[in-house]
């Protein structure tokens, strides 16, 4: 029988889940170093759930220099199965105003200094990111969601900058012209390590700003956007409490993120060495046992 565990990757000012009470941080390890914080494992109505700060509890890690091998690898370590990522974002559009939630479909990747694979060293693997974010699990983040009343919308883009600088002018205006809908700094790599750790995974961002592209909001204002995200948060942990309780009704056995690995690692079985083969046993010890 096949457990489903559920993790939450917190983005800005989204940093603990105090309600909850019955509490145990675990300090991991991985081949990568060390996640961004402790990860708290916890339990919401005997339901057993993952959280984890990305930027660490007090907010002192940048998006660049987040760990996120390590956070996914250290998740898998757990058994999770399915990721939620919280994250805060700038719109692109004029419906998407500061307070609305957004479900997230599609990613434009504009990082460029990080690490963005397991499969960088003797074994090679390429796995589909057609479609990044998995379908049962935006479902059930829209039930989540719906439940609390929250305004959102189903389905997006959002294009990933490196950070953490906030945009340029001609920048926010570029992506409003490919018809992006919102603008963060964290959801890759991170969405593409969870696929190769076939953890399905679903993004749920809070607008805080117009970034800057609006003639109302010239400049985002990090004052202005702590305001909107503690507004923000709190929507989020009601909407996380309904995740936890629903998320297992919503899996799909033929999600393609199970087993992925199964046609994207491609080199030759007698290149992969013992000692690549342990870094990666969490991630890929299934196929390459």
């Amino acid at each position: 029988m096949t457990i489903n565990k559920l993790a939450i990757i917190g983005g800005s000012g989204l940093y603990d889940v105090e309600e909850f009470k019955d509490r145990e941080l675990l300090d991991l390890n991985t081949p990568w170093g060390k996640p961004s914080d402790q990860i708290l494992k916890t339990k919401f109505n005997n339901k057993e759930v993952f959280f984890l700060p990305r930027h660490g509890r007090g907010h002192h890690v940048s998006p660049t220099n987040i760990n996120f091998r390590a956070n996914i690898d250290a998740l898998k370590q757990l058994g999770v199965s399915d990721i939620v990522s919280v994250s805060a974002v700038g719109s692109l559009k004029e419906d998407l105003p500061p307070g609305k939630f957004i479900i997230i479909d599609q990613f434009i990747d504009r990082t460029f200094a990080r690490k963005k694979t397991f499969f960088d060293d003797e074994i090679v693997a390429h796995v589909s990111m057609a479609h990044p974010t998995s379908v049962g699990l935006m479902n059930a983040c829209e039930e989540a969601i719906k439940k609390e009343k929250i305004e959102y919308q189903r389905g997006g883009t959002y294009v990933v900058m490196e950070g953490p600088q906030f945009s340029t002018l001609a920048e926010s205006n570029l992506y409003r012209s490919w018809k992006a809908d919102v603008i963060g700094m964290t959801n890759m790599p991170e969405a593409k390590l969870a696929r190769e750790a076939e953890i399905r995974y679903a993004s749920v961002s809070m607008v805080t700003d117009y970034d800057c592209w609006h003639p109302d909001h010239e400049n985002v204002d990090v004052q202005q956007v702590i305001k909107v995200l503690l507004s923000n948060a709190v929507k989020a942990k009601n909407m996380i409490k309904n995740l936890i309780e629903i998320f297992e009704n919503h899996i799909d056995p033929k999600d393609p993120t199970n087993n992925c690995l199964d046609v994207a690692i491609i080199t030759d079985p007698k290149k992969r060495t013992n000692k690549t083969k342990e870094k990666l046993k969490t991630i890929a010890g299934r196929v390459l046992d």
